[in-house]
Parts: structure tokens; C-alpha cells; sequence
């Protein structure tokens, strides 16, 4: 009789820093890099820095994880393509652009699945919010949708109020802020629609 081979291991919050390591990484090299006498070099050798991280994420997620994100397949389409028109043209608007096009492709694939009466996040989430009804998560993907539609114009209206430095520190920390602020006010909903916050059989186990 063969044994089962043990499952692959990844230390935790891996996935969360290959997510957002490259553009944190963007972000550092940008500042770094930036120059009075030359404003387009650091948007430019932070485009060259985030190409390069993001395929590296891609790669360690493989090796790591055994799998990797449809949103990290995405994001790193946009990123290489975006940013070698970027480092072509020397153009730091097209890597400015790429969030939006990423946000209303999401939208889309949301708003189409719900309209073939399929709820997508439940692919993809289904082992993280164990027990959601199926009402529960259209709900969840319905709101994700608007969330995705809401932060493509918020991304335009940004690109084009502030300068590349600005948009991008709005764009690593209070995205993130706004997408964390966003994923715990679902929380009552999803707990509503049959979200198990505690593990009932440990819980029993322990009393």
C-alpha cells in the first residue's frame, strides 16, 4: 500500500507578500531612484524593478504553492505588457493605467458570471469563507464587482488629479487600506449567509 505524500508547505502570509510584494517593491524603487533633474527615472527604472518582481512572484508562487493566482496571471500580463510600453515610450502613464484595466476586467468577469446566475469569488474563495449559502456569496460578488468598478474610476480620478509620485503612494497603501476596510465589512453579510468564524469542532474539542 503507497503512503500519501505529504502536502506542500508555504510559510504563512506568502501569498499575501507575492501579491503585494512587487508593488511594494515598485513603490521603494520609484522613491529611490527618483530624480530632480530627471522626473521620468524613477517611474521608469521602478517599471523595469516591477516587471522583473513580478515574474519572480510568479515563479516562487509555483515553486511555493504549487499554483498561481488568476489575479497574479493578470496582473503580471498587464504589468510586462503595460510596462514595456512604458519603458518603450517613456511614458510613465501606461503602468498608471494598468490598475484600472485590471478593475474593470474584474468587474466584468463578476458582473457576467452573475448574470449566468454563478457566483465566481466562490471558485476562488470557497475554503476561506467555509459554510457561505450561495445567496451568500452572488452577495459577495455582486459587492466585489461594484467594489472593482468603484476603484477603476477612483484610480482615474487619482491619475489624473495627482502627479506619478502622489498617485502611486495612494496607490500602494490606501488601496490596500481600502481593499482590507472593504473585506471586513463583508464579514456581517457573509456570517448572516452562514460564515463559521470558529472552527465548531475545536471549539467543542476545548470545552
Amino acid at each position: 500500500m503507497s503512503e500519501e505524500l505529504p502536502e506542500k508547505t508555504a510559510p504563512k502570509g506568502l501569498g499575501f507578500a507575492l501579491d503585494f510584494g512587487p508593488l511594494l517593491i515598485f513603490f521603494l524603487t520609484n522613491h529611490f531612484a527618483s530624480s530632480e533633474s530627471d522626473p521620468t527615472r524613477g517611474p521608469l527604472v521602478g517599471t523595469a524593478v516591477f516587471m522583473v518582481a513580478i515574474i519572480a512572484a510568479i515563479i516562487i508562487s509555483k515553486i511555493k504553492l504549487g499554483k498561481v493566482s488568476v489575479m497574479m496571471w493578470v496582473s503580471a500580463v498587464l504589468v510586462v505588457g503595460f510596462g514595456g510600453i512604458t519603458l518603450f515610450l517613456g511614458d510613465p502613464v501606461y503602468i498608471q493605467i494598468k490598475p484600472t484595466i485590471i478593475y474593470l476586467l474584474f468587474s466584468a468577469i463578476l458582473f457576467g458570471g452573475l448574470l449566468r446566475g454563478k457566483a465566481l469569488l466562490r471558485y476562488l474563495l470557497e475554503y476561506a469563507f467555509e459554510g457561505v449559502s450561495d445567496v451568500g456569496w452572488k452577495k459577495l460578488s455582486r459587492n466585489w464587482a461594484f467594489f472593482f468598478l468603484a476603484m477603476a474610476g477612483l484610480n482615474e480620478v487619482i491619475r489624473q488629479a495627482f502627479d506619478f509620485n502622489t498617485w502611486l503612494t495612494l496607490k500602494v497603501w490606501g488601496v490596500t487600506a481600502l481593499s482590507f476596510l472593504f473585506t471586513m465589512a463583508q464579514i456581517p453579510m457573509l456570517t448572516r449567509h452562514g460564515l463559521k468564524l470558529v472552527d465548531e469542532e475545536n471549539e467543542s474539542a476545548n470545552n
